[in-house]
């Protein structure tokens, strides 16, 4: 297939996947480019790798369509802009923009890149009017870098789990909502304090597994909110159920993927105090041993 073959599939391509775009490549080598594409529920998640190349929504395309769709791009390697609204937001690894399908767009990447598209409907989220929030950068130090950690661990789960992560749907609207209402500057609605605090809480707990010294106290001082909040953020659950819960899942990982650790050292990477109650947490939640466990994953990999 010839370079321009090649991009013609790729524009075809883009276009199934998102919404009607014009595209052209960025002179340079062959171009090449891959889509893998994860509906959840209504949330779709697109992991773009591919060559440098400049994207348009233009008028006609729009009018020649109905898709209404919030648009949020999440630079994971390589740089992108993002044009909307007369704002140009400029992304490197880590950070994300807005952008709404129902005026015209630009997306420009002068070399390779690789991006994590998160696409809803207009009509899930929380807010109407887009114009303010759109083609303005979101990344360390705001919301945007907890949302876009959240849409890359979803979107890895969603590839690989049986149930796709549906249960998160409603987590996963929130959270972006929240994040378009901060890109905006509109005061926040309570839905999206309450995710992104929730959010922020699950990221410090995965962080930080491994010390077993860990206590409520301890996460809220770390997360700057009251016990009562810390409370709720986590579904009425309290930190040590959720913290042993999570522990045991991270075992069930380290069992399965390194067969050689030792048992004691596993415990200790996933923050039991001790082996003992490691196996007690263990076998409470699984309904066997750390070693039955394992020797059961290396009986159905064969």
């Amino acid at each position: 297939m010839g370079e321009r073959d090649a991009f013609a599939y790729w524009r075809e391509m883009i276009c199934a996947t998102f919404v009607r775009l014009a595209a052209e490549p960025v002179d340079g080598p062959r171009f090449s480019g891959s889509i893998e594409h994860v509906p959840v529920g209504d949330v779709e998640l697109s992991t773009v790798v591919a060559g440098g190349q400049h994207v348009r929504r233009t008028r006609g395309l729009i009018s020649a369509g109905t898709e209404e769709y919030l648009l949020a791009s999440i630079q994971v390697e390589g740089c992108g802009r993002v044009e909307q609204d007369g704002r140009v937001a400029e992304l490197s690894p880590g950070e994300m923009a807005f952008y709404d399908s129902t005026r015209p767009y630009a997306l420009h990447f002068d070399e390779a890149f690789h991006q994590l598209v998160v696409q809803v409907p207009q009509r899930e989220l929380w807010l109407r009017d887009t114009r303010g929030l759109t083609s303005r950068t979101l990344g360390a130090g705001t919301p945007g870098a907890v949302v876009a950690a959240f849409f890359r661990s979803l979107s890895e789960t969603a590839a690989n789990s049986s149930d796709g992560g549906f249960g998160l749907v409603p987590h996963a609207i929130g959270l972006l909502s929240a994040a378009a209402t901060y890109a905006g500057g509109a005061p926040p609605a309570r839905e999206a304090v309450e995710s992104l605090t929730s959010q922020r809480v699950l990221d410090f707990l995965r962080r930080n597994l491994s010390d077993s010294t860990l206590d409520a106290d301890a996460v809220a001082k770390a997360c700057n909110v009251s016990r009562r909040t810390l409370y709720r953020a986590l579904d009425g659950e309290g930190v040590a159920t959720r913290l042993r819960r999570m522990r045991v899942e991270r075992a069930r990982e380290l069992l399965a993927a390194d067969r050689d650790r030792p048992v004691g050292a596993v415990a200790s990477a996933c923050g039991f105090a001790t082996e003992s109650g490691f196996y007690r947490a263990f076998r409470a939640a699984t309904g066997e041993t750390p070693a039955e466990y394992r020797r059961r994953c290396g009986t159905a990999g064969q």
